[in-house]
């Protein structure tokens, strides 16, 4: 099983193959517009094996009756009119331009934080220090208007591994993403 939610937005270099072009018969690839143009539309795709395609035509007509046709035949023009590429190529460009600024603004207000996931994706993690309350901190990040996440309800086992927090940066401006590393380095402060 191959989830390659946010493979077009890689920064540090082209994005890679699937998996599933590798070993089609071995492989479910699934995908989603979610990440790349809007969560609202609801529209994800799978490339699967042959012998899989019955069992998941059913179970997708189980689980909901069907997909919206329009919808489908709308991002189906959007794609073979060159348009999803387009768009694809102006926002690597500017999420690359947040990533960096976002990275840059926390190396300069948390220094001795590690910063993970900078090589991909529409967000970044930051690695807390040992002992932190990822919730009290998320709690008093939310008081002073940031919206963070703590890292542990994304976790197989929530208890494993350093607390850390998600940031999102896709739709802060620039102005916001400077200020809000700046107030979270006061958030971080406050709680230890």
């Amino acid at each position: 099983m191959e989830d390659d939610y946010d493979g077009e937005y890689r920064y540090d270099r082209e994005p890679i193959g699937a998996l599933q072009g590798l070993a089609p018969e071995r492989v479910v690839y699934i995908g989603s517009a979610s990440k790349i143009l809007a969560p609202a539309l609801r529209i994800g795709w799978v490339l699967s094996p042959a012998c899989l395609i019955g069992d998941l035509t059913r179970a997708k007509l189980d689980a909901d009756r069907g997909s919206p046709a329009l919808d489908q035949l709308a991002l189906a023009a959007f794609i073979n009119s060159g348009h999803l590429d387009r768009h694809l190529r102006r926002t690597r460009l500017v999420y690359s331009r947040r990533r960096a600024l976002l990275a840059t603004a926390l190396g300069t207000h948390l220094p001795k934080l590690p910063i993970r996931g900078v090589a991909a994706g529409l967000h970044l993690t930051l690695e807390l220090p040992p002992g932190s309350d990822e919730n009290t901190i998320v709690a008093e990040a939310g008081r002073r208007g940031l919206r963070v996440y703590g890292i542990s309800v994304y976790r197989a086992r929530p208890k494993i591994g350093p607390p850390a927090l998600l940031l999102g940066y896709c739709r802060l401006s620039e102005k916001q993403i400077a200020e809000g590393a700046k107030a979270l380095a006061s958030v971080l402060e406050s709680c230890q």
